[in-house]
């Protein structure tokens, strides 16, 4: 495998240096093949997942340490194999959209062979992992792959305005791997933090269309910003921000101090929503939402271990 990537690289880096430009590490390729922000966004609420079933089932951290690797390790293969599957599988777009020209599928770094490959084995470990945890986290792990990568990337994608719907799912179940490692999942808390991702990830999605809607028109990807115009997506947005404002009060286990901090997020995530309204800038406008959103999900989730840290570290 490395003998293959070296070869292909040092062609294309000797192509990039006649031409000025910076090559790639192997660091870098591997960085973008994972897709490292995607991966790490999606192990947080994992953790999260994990650790509130230990909080919630009085369970100690120290006695469950194997059981966590085994979630960790197992949860963050069958992601990085959704993710290394829609990279094989998007090349084309990748090679028309700017933000994704650097990825080694579109570069020639890897093969495309060796990338679909690496996306079974990396899939085919981490389902294996999970078994040695419990069946229920293992099913909403396939769960969360099959709606990534055939039901998201392979068919609506391309096709549908709803992809963003369809895509959330994947996300939403994180947590759930993470608590039905330990307990059932039929639990309010588990719940909850599964439906904050699924709405989250709708407003969150849709201002990164925004900030690449030509791009997303080039490649012909049917994102709401692209098919419906900003003024709808706008809409859709403030709509799917207003839906989160309930949710902390569901999870009033966790105390008063989440509620008014998960609040005062959420008020924060609205007012900055229904300015995109008036704003003349849609640009500035979605970029700041963009930071908002990613700053919004990892506070709250990172909230819930640090409330809970005094009594499951012990």
């Amino acid at each position: 495998m490395y003998k293959e990537y070296l070869t292909a690289r040092q062609k294309k880096d000797q192509t990039a240096l006649s031409g000025g430009k910076q090559t790639m590490t192997l660091f870098d390729d591997l960085r973008l093949l994972f897709k490292a922000p995607v991966l790490i966004a999606n192990v947080l609420p994992v953790f999260t997942g994990f650790w509130l079933a230990l909080y919630f089932t009085n369970s100690s951290l120290a006695e469950s340490w194997t059981l966590l690797l085994l979630t960790l390790f197992g949860s963050i293969a069958v992601i990085a194999g959704a993710l290394i599957l829609n990279n094989w599988y998007d090349v084309d777009i990748d090679t028309v959209m700017k933000r994704t020209v650097k990825r080694p599928t579109v570069t020639g770094h890897f093969s495309l062979r060796f990338v679909l490959w690496l996306g079974i084995l990396l899939t085919v470990i981490g389902f294996v992992l999970l078994l040695f945890t419990t069946l229920e986290a293992t099913i909403y792990a396939v769960v969360g792959w099959v709606t990534y990568v055939w039901l998201y990337t392979m068919w609506s994608k391309r096709k549908y305005t709803l992809n963003t719907v369809i895509g959330s799912i994947s996300g939403a179940v994180t947590p759930l791997i993470g608590w039905t490692a330990i307990a059932p999942g039929y639990h309010v808390v588990p719940i909850v933090c599964a439906l904050i991702l699924f709405i989250w990830q709708m407003p969150h999605t849709f201002v990164i269309a925004m900030r690449k809607s030509e791009e997303y028109r080039a490649a012909k990807v049917a994102m709401l910003p692209v098919v419906r115009g900003f003024d709808m997506t706008k809409r859709q947005i403030a709509l799917y921000v207003a839906c989160l404002m309930p949710l902390p009060f569901l999870m009033g286990t966790l105390g008063m101090t989440f509620i008014v901090i998960a609040t005062l997020l959420n008020i924060g995530f609205l007012v900055i929503s229904l300015q995109g309204f008036k704003t003349k800038d849609d640009m500035k406008w979605s970029t700041v939402m963009f930071l908002y959103s990613v700053n919004y999900i990892a506070i709250l989730f990172t909230l819930m271990i640090v409330l809970t840290w005094s009594v499951v570290k012990n």
